[in-house]
C-alpha cells in the first residue's frame, strides 16, 4: 500500500508534469541508485535534427552559405532548360565558354548530385492535410506545400529532406514503388522505386535502387556511417579527416554515395537477390551477401552534418545527479568525437578533468597495453569505442571493469543495443550497487529492461523505451527531481514503515514471551479475539501508515543540496545496525509493559490485560508520534482517530462482545478502567517504556545531528 501512494504521489507531481509509474513495486528503489546510464541521442538531446553542413571534399558549405547551394541547383536546371531550348537567348555560345565556366558548372552538377541523391536515399514519406481550406485530396494532386508534412521513423531523414526543400529539390510523393521530386521550375521528375534496402542497428546504412523514368538511368544511392561506407566507396584522401571534424564541432555524420547501374547489371543482381530471398538455409546471410556485390567502388559524394541539440537543463540536472554520488555512463551509437563533444557540451565531463580516449584494439596483446596507459591515469573520463570495449572485455574483464568503475564518467560510443545490456549486468555483477538506465528508442529497451530501474524518455522515436520501462518521462531534467525527492523520500518512508512493522509484530510477541515465562510456561494467550485484530489493524494501522507522507526537508532543499542523496547509498536507513536496534527497543517497551502490568495489577487477571494493552496502544501511538520528522495534518488526524476508536471501543463495544471475561471490554470491568488507579498506572508504564527514548533522540540530536539537520533550522 505504501509503494502505491509512492506511485501516486510521482504521477500526481506538477513539477514533472506527464510522468507514468509503470512498476508500483520499486519506487523506493530510486533513493539508492549508483549508476545512471544514459542514452544520448533523444534522452539528453531533442532529437530535434537542424541541417548544419554539407562537404564536397574540396568545398563545404554551412548554414550561411546555403544560398549557394540553391544557385548551383538553379543554375544545373537552366542549363537543361537552354539545352531543351537550343535558340534561346539566354544561352552563351560555345566560343564564349572558358575554363572558369567549366569548373562552375562542374561544381554545380557535384552539388546537384549530391543533393538529388539525399532527397532520394531514404524513408521519408510526404503526406497532405487539409488546412481547412483546401480539400486534402485536391492537396495532395497539386503537391501543396503548405499542406504537406514529412513523415518518418527518423529524425535526421526528415531534416536532410527538409533542407533539399529549402535549397530546390522538395520531395512531393512517395509510395512502394515511386518517388517523385519537383524541380526549382516547377518541373515532376518521376522515379521508380526498384529495391530498398532499410537501415538496421548492425548494417548502419541504407540503400535504394531508383530509375529516372526520362531518361532510364539506374542508379543505387547508399547513405550511412562513415566507419562502414569507408571501405565501400572508392578511395579519397579526405574522407576520414573531414568526418573526424565535423564530428568534433557536434554533427551526427552521414556519408552519402552512388553507383550507376547498367539494366543488365541490374538485372543480374535482381536475379541472383530474388534467389537468395528464397533460400531455405542461411537466408539472411545470402542476401546480405548478394547486396554486398553491390556495395563496391562506390562513387563518394558528400558528407552531411546534422546538429541536435541538447534538452533544456540538461547541463544542471547531470551536475545534480554528480554531485549526489551517481557516476554517469554515456551509451550510444555516434561515432567518437561526436560523442566526446556532446559529453563536454552537457558537462557529463567537467571542466578540471581529463579524457583519456581509449584507443582502438584488435587483439589481447593491445588490451593489455592500453589498459595499462589507462591505469596511470587519475580522476578522468573514459571515451572508448564499442569495438574496443568487445575486445576488453572478451580478455580482461575484471581489470576493465574495475578501472572504468573508478572513473566519474564513461563514455561508450559506437554502441550496440546488445551491448548496452551487457554493461549493465556487468555492473551489477561487479559492483552489487543499484543501476538506472535511461532511453528513448527501441534500441534502449534491452538495456532499461536489464536494470534495476528503468526509465523512458517519450520521445520522437515513438514509445517502445516508455512501454518497457518501469517510469516514464516527457524529458530528461524530471529525472532530477524523480531521484533527488521522489526516489530518496519513498527509500526513507519504507526503512521507516518496515522498522514499524517490526515493532508493532515484536513488542506483543515480546509481552506474551514474558507473560508465558512468568505462568510456568503455560499455553495461556495473553490477548484474544477482537483485541489482536484490532491491534494490527484500526488500533495501529492508521498512525504507522501515516508514515508514507513524512519527510526530513522540503523538496525544494532536497533538490537544492543533492549531497543529502549520497547518505543514502550507505543503506544506513534500513541496515543490520537500524534493524537490531528497533529489536532492542521492541525487546525494552514489551517488557517494560509485561512487567509493569504484572507489578501494578490489583486483584484480577483481566486487569493485567486492561493496563498493559491500553500501555502497548499508547506506546504505539506515542513512538510513531517520536518517528515523525514533518508533521502532515492527515498524521495528526490518524493519531488522533485511532486514540478515539480506541476509547470508543472501552466505551461501547463491550455490548457487541459479550461475555468472554478474557477480554477486558466486558461490562464487568468497565468501571475499573474509569478509575484513577487505572490511568496513573497506564501513564507510569507508558512513561517508563517511552521517555528514556525521548531523551536518547535529543541527546543525539544534540550531539550527533544527522546531515540534514542544519537545512531544516
Amino acid at each position: 500500500m505504501g509503494k502505491i501512494v509512492y506511485s501516486w504521489m510521482i504521477r500526481r507531481d506538477p513539477k514533472i508534469p506527464g510522468t507514468v509509474v509503470r512498476s508500483s513495486t520499486i519506487p523506493e528503489q530510486l533513493g539508492r541508485i549508483s549508476y545512471l546510464l544514459t542514452d544520448k541521442t533523444g534522452t539528453l538531446t531533442q532529437n530535434e535534427m537542424v541541417f548544419k553542413r554539407l562537404h564536397l571534399g574540396t568545398v563545404a558549405y554551412g548554414m550561411d552559405t546555403m544560398d549557394e547551394v540553391q544557385s548551383h541547383i538553379f543554375s544545373v536546371y537552366t542549363q537543361v532548360c537552354t539545352m531543351k531550348c537550343p535558340f534561346s537567348p539566354s544561352q552563351d555560345p560555345p566560343a564564349q565558354k572558358g575554363g572558369t565556366t567549366k569548373v562552375r558548372k562542374t561544381m554545380s552538377s557535384r552539388v546537384y548530385e549530391a543533393v538529388k541523391a539525399i532527397a532520394l536515399c531514404h524513408n521519408v514519406t510526404p503526406s497532405y492535410e487539409s488546412n481547412g481550406v483546401t480539400d486534402q485530396a485536391e492537396a495532395e494532386r497539386q503537391f501543396e506545400d503548405s499542406c504537406r508534412v514529412y513523415q518518418a521513423s527518423s529524425p535526421d531523414e526528415v531534416a536532410l529532406v527538409q533542407w533539399t526543400e529549402s535549397v530546390g529539390l522538395t520531395l512531393v510523393g512517395r509510395d512502394q514503388s515511386s518517388t517523385q521530386l519537383r524541380t526549382p521550375g516547377g518541373q515532376i521528375m518521376n522515379f521508380t522505386i526498384l529495391q530498398i534496402f532499410p537501415f538496421t542497428y548492425e548494417s548502419k546504412r541504407m540503400g535504394i535502387i531508383v530509375r529516372e523514368d526520362s531518361t532510364g538511368e539506374i542508379t543505387f544511392y547508399m547513405k550511412g556511417a562513415d566507419v562502414v561506407m569507408a571501405g565501400i566507396v572508392q578511395y579519397n584522401d579526405w574522407l576520414e579527416e573531414e568526418c573526424g571534424n565535423m564530428a568534433r564541432e557536434g554533427l551526427r555524420v552521414l556519408v552519402v554515395a552512388k553507383k550507376s547501374l547498367t539494366e543488365e547489371q541490374y538485372q543480374d543482381f535482381e536475379a541472383r537477390y530474388v534467389q537468395a530471398k528464397l533460400s531455405v538455409h542461411d537466408r539472411s546471410l545470402k542476401v546480405a551477401t548478394v547486396i554486398e556485390s553491390l556495395e563496391m567502388e562506390m562513387e563518394l559524394l558528400c558528407l552531411t552534418g546534422v546538429e541536435d541539440q541538447l534538452q533544456a537543463d540538461v547541463r544542471p540536472t547531470l551536475e545534480t545527479l554528480r554531485n549526489a554520488g551517481m557516476k554517469v555512463w554515456m551509451l550510444t551509437g555516434d561515432k567518437l568525437e561526436t560523442a566526446t563533444c556532446t559529453a563536454k557540451n552537457a558537462h557529463l565531463v567537467t571542466r578540471n578533468q581529463d579524457i583519456h580516449i581509449f584507443r582502438s584494439v584488435t587483439n589481447r596483446g593491445e588490451a593489455h597495453l592500453e589498459l595499462n596507459a589507462f591505469r596511470r591515469k587519475h580522476d578522468c573520463a573514459l571515451v572508448i569505442s564499442g569495438d574496443s570495449l568487445e575486445v576488453c572485455l572478451k580478455y580482461y574483464e575484471y581489470e576493465f571493469m574495475e578501472l572504468a568503475c573508478q572513473c566519474p564518467a564513461v563514455v561508450c560510443c559506437r554502441c550496440a543495443p546488445t551491448q548496452k545490456a551487457q554493461i549493465v549486468r556487468l555492473l551489477q555483477e561487479r559492483t552489487g550497487k543499484l543501476t538506472c538506465a535511461v532511453g528513448d528508442g527501441g534500441n534502449d529497451v534491452s538495456m532499461i529492461q536489464e536494470a534495476d530501474c528503468g526509465v523512458g524518455v517519450e520521445g520522437k522515436e515513438g514509445k517502445q523505451a516508455s512501454l518497457a520501462a518501469d517510469f516514464s518521462v516527457t524529458q530528461f531534467k524530471h529525472l532530477g527531481r524523480l531521484l533527488m525527492v521522489h526516489g530518496r523520500n519513498s527509500y526513507k518512508r519504507s526503512a521507516g514503515l518496515s522498522q514499524f512493522v517490526i515493532h508493532r509484530s515484536l513488542c506483543i510477541s515480546t509481552m506474551q514471551a514474558v507473560f508465558s515465562s512468568v505462568f510456568y510456561f503455560a499455553s495461556v494467550p495473553l490477548y484474544q479475539g477482537f483485541l489482536i485484530i484490532g491491534y494490527s489493524t484500526i488500533y495501529t494501522m492508521f498512525p504507522v501508515f501515516s508514515l508514507v507522507l513524512d519527510k526530513d526537508v522540503k523538496s525544494e532543499v532536497a533538490m537544492l543540496y543533492p549531497e543529502l542523496y549520497k547518505d543514502l547509498l550507505k543503506g544506513r536507513p534500513l541496515s543490520y545496525k537500524t534493524f537490531l536496534i528497533w529489536v532492542l527497543i521492541s525487546i525494552y517497551q514489551g517488557s517494560i509493559i509485561m512487567y509493569g502490568a504484572l507489578l501494578l495489577f490489583e486483584s484480577e487477571f483481566v486487569h493485567i490485560v486492561a493496563i498493559s494493552f491500553t500501555s502497548l496502544i499508547l506506546t504505539e501511538l506515542l513512538m510513531v508520534a517520536l518517528t515523525i520528522q514533518t508533521w502532515h495534518w492527515l498524521m495528526i488526524v490518524a493519531e488522533l482517530l485511532s486514540l478515539s476508536c480506541y476509547i470508543a471501543s472501552l466505551v461501547f463495544l463491550h455490548e457487541f462482545i459479550g461475555s468472554d471475561l478474557t477480554l477486558f471490554l466486558c461490562t464487568a470491568d468497565v468501571y475499573f478502567i474509569t478509575t484513577l488507579s487505572f490511568l496513573w498506572k497506564v501513564t507510569a508504564i507508558t512513561l517508563v517504556s517511552c521517555l528514556p527514548l525521548y531523551v536518547l533522540k535529543y541527546l543525539r540530536r544534540k550531539f550527533s545531528p544527522p546531515s540534514y539537520s542544519k537545512l531544516t533550522t
